[in-house]
């Protein structure tokens, strides 16, 4: 997980997991359109995973 990564994740968090495929894009859109931070924490955690 680079720093850049982890910084688009907090200020957008669909564009940082752009690269995940379209399921991961998907959860981590509709929990950010529910609030920001449920979206925040996905994509950190989608981008642990790797």
């Amino acid at each position: 997980m680079s720093f850049l990564r982890v910084l688009l994740a907090i200020i957008f968090p669909p564009l940082a997991v752009l690269d995940e495929g379209c399921g991961s894009i998907l959860i981590v859109f509709i929990l950010t359109l529910a609030g920001w931070i449920p979206g925040v924490i996905a994509a950190l955690i989608i981008l642990n995973r790797r």
